[in-house]
This record gives structure tokens, C-alpha cells and sequence, in this order.
């Protein structure tokens, strides 16, 4: 749920101004990063049972119990919003961060069929499925994506007028690469390739996300 975890840190963004763009957007997409990182590592895994023609249509097997269970969620949200607290002193935006943490497996709890995992070495998990459906997932999350984008742009100005081009062809690649996700072929079985094409995706995104913060101010009114 790749556009449902950016327009959670939009949404992050509106509810706590003070907090930069890229910290939001990089405390959605928090599990991701790590995920990354363990597959780089050799930590977590995936396997491709059955390979079909699209994501949805193959059968994929994931272990990714230190990135996306729940437990270990709570605990990722619970240092980052400890250390940008103890940082910033802003008691809000720490507690924006955490739920921006926590938000990711809501979200793929809610999109993923039950491969959510509640904690390491607990075998319960957890799904809704609703990447099962495309155009489910198209009016859900991208409900989301839109609701995010047009509420972040009402409240925020550009500095420049350039800044407007950088914005949206970051909006279109992020659209597209979440399509991708949905309907895409499934993932290549080398774990350290898989693991360095994703993070290097998930920060630039960041990375995109604190130069918008930079050149775009709050709205006058």
C-alpha cells in the first residue's frame, strides 16, 4: 500500500505543522525502510510459490516479522517518536509520528491478504485482502491518496513556481509505482536486489518529500 502510507504522512504533515513533509512521509513508509534494510541483511525473505502474471495473481510467502508485525511496529513508533522528542521537544509531532509509524500495518493489515504477522515467532496473521481487488483498491487507497494531496495542497504554498513541477511528477511517480504494486509482475527472488531497489525508492521518496517541505510554506488564511 505504497500511496496509502505516503498520504498517511500528508495527512501527518496537516495534523502537526510544525513536522517536516520528509519525516512524516519517512515515518509512513517507516516498515519499508527497514524491510529493505533485512533483505539486504538476509534478516527477512520472501518466496514466490506460485508465480502468476500480477502480484495479486501469484502466491507469495513473506517473513517479515522484524519490519511488519505488529509488536515490532509499536516498538519502531515508539523510538522514533522517543528520539524526535527528545530532539525537538514537540510533544504533538511525536505523537503524529508514532501513529504515522503504527499506521503501516493498519494499512496493509487492511490490503494484504492474512500474511500481517502479530509478533516474531507468533504464528497468527492477519489481512483483509484487499489487494484482491483492483478496483477495491483503486477506490480505497486511492481515496486516500487523493484526500491526501488535496488536503496538503489546500494548506500548503509553493515558494516558486517550479516548485509545482517537481510536486507533481513526484505525485505521478508514486501513483504509478502504487499501481505497479497492485497489478505489477511479482518481485525478483534475488532478496539483496529486491532489497536495494526498494530502499533506495522509499528514500528518495523521503528525500523528495523534505525538498517539497522546504519550498512550500503554510497558506495565508
Amino acid at each position: 500500500m505504497l500511496a496509502g502510507h505516503v498520504a498517511a504522512g500528508f495527512l501527518g504533515k496537516r495534523i502537526a505543522p510544525s513536522l517536516s513533509l520528509g519525516t512524516a512521509v519517512a515515518a509512513g513508509l517507516a516498515a519499508d525502510l527497514l524491510w529493505g534494510l533485512f533483505l539486504i541483511g538476509g534478516v527477512e525473505s520472501y518466496e514466490i510459490v506460485h508465480p502468476g502474471r500480477t502480484i495479486m495473481t501469484s502466491e507469495v510467502v513473506t517473513h517479515i516479522d522484524w519490519s511488519h508485525s505488529l509488536a515490532l511496529d509499536l516498538v519502531w513508533a515508539v523510538l522514533i517518536a522517543g528520539v524526535y522528542f527528545w530532539w525537538r521537544r514537540d510533544r504533538r509531532a511525536a505523537w503524529v509520528l508514532a501513529a504515522a509509524v503504527l499506521s503501516h500495518w493498519v494499512l496493509d493489515f487492511a490490503s494484504h491478504k492474512p500474511d500481517m504477522p502479530l509478533a516474531p515467532g507468533i504464528a497468527w496473521y492477519f489481512g483483509l485482502g484487499l489487494w484482491a481487488s483492483i478496483p477495491g483498491s483503486l477506490v480505497v487507497e486511492g481515496g486516500l491518496w487523493v484526500l491526501a494531496v488535496v488536503v496538503y495542497l489546500r494548506g500548503t504554498q509553493a515558494k516558486r513556481r517550479a516548485v509545482h513541477f517537481v510536486l507533481w511528477i513526484g505525485f505521478a511517480v508514486i501513483t504509478l509505482a502504487w499501481y505497479n504494486n497492485i497489478a505489477g509482475p511479482p518481485p525478483a527472488l534475488n532478496y539483496r536486489t529486491a532489497g536495494v531497489a526498494s530502499l533506495t525508492f522509499f528514500l528518495l521518496i523521503s528525500a523528495w518529500a523534505f525538498w517539497i517541505n522546504h519550498w512550500r510554506t503554510a497558506a495565508r488564511g
